[in-house]
């Protein structure tokens, strides 16, 4: 699959100077590239855009970008992941048609692969814990898949050691997302030089995300640092789940995946980010490539992300507004001048279900009820009759 390396292309950004006008031309040709007829909805994958971050949020004195990857097919930067593991797979013979893959996930891994498998024609199987979010459940069985679900009580560890049964005993193809490499090398070809591009000629201090798998801290990551060595690289995780501030580390079996939950795990509600256990390809990250570790509120990351709603317009996930956090707390350490990329991983219409959607209402406030009743006709009001024309 052929990837475009500019992933900026919108005029706003454009019109802010991050674009030089030789990179205006390529985004130009870039955008009619993406007009012409693609071979599958694979092939949209990659090339997210980067979108300023105003003054009503952004610190004076500093700069921070997004980089959105809810504008992948199914909204997610784990579309990514999905599409390098089945390619992998493919390559290696590992996949003939007809075969089933299976995956234990938080949810946006399960979409991803769901939909690839959908248009590669394989039978898909999720395996899923209980308490992520019902959205997610239904959006796979939308795409054909089979979702199942395991118990509270057993965690992260215990949708994978499910997941690792069914391919015992039926023999099927199961991704390892924690532990497969094609996970990390995908974001190295892909993430990072987009990230590159996007800054090429222009500075940029602070890369910041955060980790599901660690696939886009490890290959993202090791990409900028090869080109950028004096960008820093900022990695956030939950505080209530500070496995990687713990300095203990996961037993693995063999194949790498976990023995059990991490004595530091605590249940927290950044969905997507920081399972009960540290990810194999997170822990094969060099060391050298984070700068500082980040512990993020999970309150502050719910508040982050509807404030990236409310004066940004931007609709990500509890794990985008954690990224952002994270990126406004280094704005209020960096010297003035500084330039600091986040991460946004998924679309706020994930989360339905969620705390970051728990006090919007879906009927009306008091406020918008006095809206209605300003104006006399179709009017929808409590224990009245309905108002058509006045």
């Amino acid at each position: 699959m052929a990837f475009l390396p500019l992933s900026l292309f919108s005029t706003g950004i454009a019109a802010s100077g991050l674009l030089t006008r030789s990179a205006m031309r390529f985004a130009s040709t870039r955008s009619v590239m993406m007009s012409q007829p693609l071979a599958d909805i694979t092939a949209t994958i990659g090339n997210t855009p980067v979108v300023k971050i105003s003054d009503k949020l952004c610190p004076p004195g500093v700069e921070i970008f997004a980089k959105c990857e809810f504008f992948n097919p199914l909204s997610s930067v784990k579309d990514r992941l999905a599409l390098a593991i089945i390619q992998d797979a493919e390559k290696r013979g590992e996949l003939k048609p007809g075969d089933t893959v299976v995956e234990a996930t938080s949810g946006n891994t399960g979409i991803a692969v769901a939909m690839v498998c959908a248009q590669r024609g394989y039978k898909c199987v999720i395996c899923m814990a209980e308490p992520f979010s019902v959205e997610r459940r239904r959006l796979m069985r939308m795409l054909g898949a089979k979702v199942i679900v395991t118990p509270k009580a057993g965690k992260g560890t215990g949708m994978v050691r499910k997941a690792e049964e069914l391919c015992a005993k039926h023999g099927w193809f199961l991704c390892h997302q924690f532990e497969n490499e094609a996970n990390w090398k995908f974001h190295e070809a892909t993430t990072g030089p987009e990230i590159l591009d996007a800054f090429e000629g222009k500075q940029l201090d602070y890369w910041v995300t955060g980790y599901g798998t660690g696939g886009t801290f490890h290959g993202a990551g090791k990409a900028i640092k090869a080109k950028r060595p004096d960008v820093k690289i900022v990695l956030a995780e939950p505080a209530d789940a500070g496995l990687l501030a713990s300095g203990v580390a996961t037993e693995r079996n063999e194949d790498g995946s976990p023995v059990g939950t991490h004595p530091a795990f605590k249940p927290h509600p950044i969905q997507g980010w920081t399972p009960d256990f540290i990810p194999k390809v997170l822990e094969d990250a060099p060391t050298e490539l984070m700068h500082e570790l980040l512990p993020i509120p999970g309150a502050a990351a719910i508040e982050t992300a509807k404030l990236l709603a409310q004066k940004e317009g931007i609709l990500t996930g509890i794990s985008g507004g954690g990224t952002m956090w994270a990126a406004l707390e280094t704005a209020k350490k960096a010297k003035k001048g500084s330039v600091i990329l986040a991460m946004l991983p998924d679309t706020g219409e994930r989360y339905l279900s969620t705390p970051l959607f728990a006090d919007i209402l879906a009927d009306m406030n008091e406020e918008e009820l006095e809206i209605a009743k300003s104006t006399p006709s179709f009017q929808l009001l409590p224990d009245k009759e309905p108002v058509l024309q006045a």
